[in-house]
């Protein structure tokens, strides 16, 4: 996932350059949301949008950064070519991890993941 760093950020933050990015490039994520399938793609796209939601805190971005670099890291816990079971470990993270995070999660940031998931995997296909 690459990250643009020409957004500031504050003194409190840990990684200037990644927590203060506007733009994230959405096509290695798109990609493999594609093999993995609706069911993945909904908290991973929560994560996305908590990550570049302004409001969100420096610490909680970092948390969804971190889920979203396992999620496209291809070897983890179970690795993600194995066919039914690889993207499985990777929903039970990334769940988790929203999960820690849900007093941040806003109306605002689950309507603009669902309108990208909706997007991505139009119903009528």
């Amino acid at each position: 996932m690459a990250v643009d760093s020409s957004a500031g950020a504050g003194p409190d933050v840990v990684d200037a350059e990644v927590i203060g990015s506007t733009e994230v490039d959405e096509g290695a994520l798109r990609r493999l949301l594609r093999r993995a399938g609706r069911t993945l793609a909904r908290p991973a796209l929560e994560c996305l949008e908590l990550l570049l939601d302004s409001n969100t805190p420096p610490q909680v971005r970092v948390t969804m950064l971190a889920a979203l670099t396992y999620l496209l890291v291809p070897m983890d816990l179970i690795p993600d070519f194995i066919p039914a079971a690889g993207f499985s470990d990777d929903l039970v993270a990334l769940t988790a991890l929203l999960g820690l995070c849900t007093t941040h999660m806003t109306d605002a940031i689950r309507q603009r993941a669902q309108r990208k998931l909706d997007r991505w995997f139009p119903l009528g296909r």
